[in-house]
């Protein structure tokens, strides 16, 4: 497990997060006792899928793993304090619960929530790209 944190822009209005990237037997070891698949998100970087889990011990992690391409397996896997993945949760709810249709009933492509989340994982994966864990 390595650990590293994520700065991101003035204007992202989010505070500095310091989290861990996980090998796959770390991720295996967190998940021992059970996940639960949260929600996905497709972003032109990769797809991501949100869960949180507890490991044997009962201890709880908040984790996205990220898929490039087709492949079947995460390029990455990434832990969280809860206080930052609630982050994440509340802009995916904010877009999908408020987002408003424009009046010819098509989406409109201004920046909204999800826009935002997209650009912060796109932090996260850039300054954890380095990182093999």
């Amino acid at each position: 497990m390595k650990s590293f944190i994520v700065s991101f822009h003035q204007e992202d209005n989010v505070d500095t997060m310091q989290l861990q990237k996980l090998n796959r037997e770390e991720f295996e070891k967190a998940t021992s006792g059970g996940s639960r698949r949260l929600f996905e998100l497709d972003t032109n970087i990769g797809f991501f899928v949100f869960l949180d889990a507890e490991d044997e011990d009962g201890d709880l992690s908040y984790l996205v793993l990220q898929y490039e391409g087709e492949n079947e397996e995460p390029s990455g896997c990434y832990s969280f304090e809860l206080k930052d993945f609630y982050e994440f949760m509340a802009l995916f709810l904010q877009d999908a619960y408020f987002y408003e249709e424009s009046e010819g009933g098509e989406e409109e492509e201004q920046y909204g929530p999800v826009h935002h989340l997209a650009h912060l994982l796109f932090h996260i994966v850039e300054n954890g790209a380095d990182l093999n864990p």
